[in-house]
């Protein structure tokens, strides 16, 4: 790219080079992401009514009527995992399935979509299952004051999966196998040695089972952490390209942003159960339910709640990952200093993540910054760390 450009112009030669049908397609890729999140709480609405209404957790109740507590939570709240996830299933198939293959981001067979997403729904079932049934004991237990222990059972449960994620979750998903010998496995051993991650957890997982999307990511802490390269990014990037990105995932790792989540999510937990103890009553009756909120028969009301409050609280999730993006990106530039393979790989992200969106767009919606204002960044870094070249005689 021309030196006689400047930072801005570099970037927006960048993405400009994706040609404005890739961009009106993923414009409107974008948008529709957007509308999902709406629409979502509407599905979630419709999926506790059909609940409520046709009383399905009631009759569970009733047939463990008499079992100790503990018991009874746990089989009502995994069902009603199970239940939601039968009714919502054509709507999930639409927006992870059927979009993500209409825009070529996915070539999945249907049939592994489904497999696998049982055994999601499983794993969330028995996760979320365990979870709420130690909700209803704090409770029954603690009173008025059960918000905040939920906050400090949330924080036991991120660590819990944090933990238990690279090891035993992921690879239900997919296989991992160790990076065979070559230039990119050098170079991510050289990132390693700067997180302080063995050489024998660096992997490649056939990503490109689910998606097109070119990824890596730093996953896990102490001895489950690892950094893990989609084969996507080995077809599609360069090595200065797999240097960048695994730069700033490991950057994610290096400056501690999981250690953030672990604080920041729990309080936010403890924010939405301080207001679920408050709209419990006025949502249920809406819903047209008489459970109480220490009966496992109320999860419908707990999950539109949810959803309307997950929904408000987007705005601030979205600034806060966005802000940790921003710092991956720089840790990346200072480390590995690949700033034009940065940006040239941000670019390949924009088919689903518009480049270019509006300032109240990216700060309601994005969870990264725009791909062109992170490619600006990088030109930017490049045209601060390059020295003067004398001109040719």
């Amino acid at each position: 790219m021309s030196a006689n450009l400047t930072p801005a112009q570099q970037a927006a030669a960048l993405v400009d080079t994706l040609g404005p049908e890739a961009l009106a397609k993923a414009q409107d890729y974008t948008t529709g992401n957007h509308w999902i999140l709406f629409l979502g709480v509407g599905v979630s609405f419709l999926v506790a009514f059909i609940v409520v209404r046709l009383r399905l957790l009631d009759r569970i109740t009733a047939r463990m009527e008499g079992r100790k507590p503990w018991l009874s939570t746990l089989a009502v709240s995994a069902a009603f995992f199970l239940i939601s996830a039968v009714i919502s299933l054509p709507w999930v198939v639409y927006t992870d399935w059927y979009r993500q293959r209409a825009y070529d981001l996915s070539q999945q067979d249907p049939f592994d979509f489904l497999g696998q997403l049982a055994i999601s729904e499983v794993i969330s079932a028995a996760v979320g299952g365990l979870f709420l049934t130690g909700v209803y004991a704090l409770i029954r237990r603690t009173g008025q004051r059960w918000w905040i222990w939920s906050g400090g059972l949330a924080t036991v449960t991120t660590l819990l999966m944090l933990l238990a994620g690279p090891s035993l979750i992921e690879p239900l998903f997919n296989e991992y196998k160790p990076v065979p010998p070559g230039e990119v496995r050098t170079a991510l051993e050289e990132i390693a040695d700067e997180v302080d991650i063995p050489h024998d957890r660096i992997f490649m997982y056939d990503g490109s089972r689910q998606s097109e999307r070119f990824t890596a990511n730093v996953s896990g802490i102490g001895p489950t952490a690892r950094i893990a390269i989609s084969d996507i990014a080995l077809k599609q990037a360069s090595v200065a390209e797999v240097r960048a990105v695994t730069g700033h995932e490991a950057g994610h790792y290096k400056l501690g942003h999981i250690w953030r989540y672990v604080v920041i999510m729990p309080l936010m937990a403890m924010a939405f159960f301080f207001l679920l103890n408050r709209l419990f009553a006025p949502t249920a009756r809406l819903l047209g339910s008489d459970a109480r909120l220490d009966e496992p028969r109320g999860l419908p009301v707990f999950a539109v709640v949810g959803s309307v409050l997950g929904l408000l609280a987007t705005p601030i999730t979205n600034t806060l990952t966005r802000v940790g993006e921003t710092e991956a990106d720089r840790y990346s530039l200072e480390t590995v200093n690949e700033p034009d393979a940065l940006a040239t790989a941000l670019v390949k992200t924009a088919e689903y993540r518009y480049p270019r969106p509006s300032a109240i767009e990216e700060a309601l919606f994005y969870t990264h910054p725009s791909v062109e204002k992170r490619a600006l960044r990088a030109m930017e870094w490049k045209a601060a760390h390059t020295k003067d070249e004398p001109a040719s005689p």
